[in-house]
């Protein structure tokens, strides 16, 4: 049987990684929603130790707390030597955005440049449970 060339250690590379803690600040306003983009964000492809590039876009409707931008750009630059797949880059920084905020929802989405002739936009979302 022939050996995978991407095993579940690719998968699960950077997923758990320490990164810098994302700040908060208080929100003096209702919901309303806020969006950052990212132009320059930098990862490392876990299995080929290639660059991955792409803009990542965040839009979130904040409860009663908001990202601190340059806590936010700290987070993001340490991706920069971290191994992990554009798909669970977006998926982490939804995770760690919500973690951070709790949020009324939040989105990212990544749009990663063309490699090998094919480029990749992933999104994921978060909406928070109605109580």
């Amino acid at each position: 049987m022939k050996k995978p060339a991407y095993t579940d250690e690719h998968a699960a590379a950077g997923v758990k990684a320490e990164l810098p803690d994302i700040e908060t600040w208080p929100n003096q306003f209702g919901q309303y929603e806020i969006e950052i983009e990212m132009p320059e964000f930098t990862s490392v492809c876990p299995k080929t130790g290639l660059p991955d590039s792409g803009t990542l876009l965040l839009r979130y409707t904040p409860l009663q707390r908001c990202l601190e931008l340059k806590s936010l750009k700290m987070y993001t630059l340490a991706y920069r030597n971290l191994g992990i797949f554009q798909e669970n880059v977006v998926n982490r920084v939804l995770a760690d955005v919500v973690k951070a905020t709790d949020p009324i929802e939040a989105t990212v989405t990544g749009d990663f440049a063309p490699r090998g002739g094919i480029t990749t936009r992933v999104t994921a979302t978060y909406k928070r449970k109605k109580k």
